[in-house]
């Protein structure tokens, strides 16, 4: 693929290169996150986990991953 077909979104601060028509659900297969145990932020809104799927990345996206740590 060349560079047409890819954009830059930034991941917990970090940049990254992914292809276009890329989803959220892509993302987090590739990252290999639990779902389960995460909240997921796009552009500063909570992101509903039964929609990733229906989620394309854009050019410039800030996405967070926050990931659940239970205490006592």
């Amino acid at each position: 693929m060349n560079k047409k077909n890819k954009i830059k979104i930034v991941v917990n601060g970090k940049f990254l290169t992914v292809n276009l028509k890329f989803t959220l659900k892509n993302l987090v297969e590739k990252l290999k996150t639990p779902i389960n145990k995460v909240a997921i932020e796009l552009n500063e809104e909570i992101v509903d986990k039964k929609k990733l799927n229906k989620v394309f990345l854009k050019n410039k996206d800030k996405i967070e991953i926050v990931h659940f740590i239970g205490g006592g």
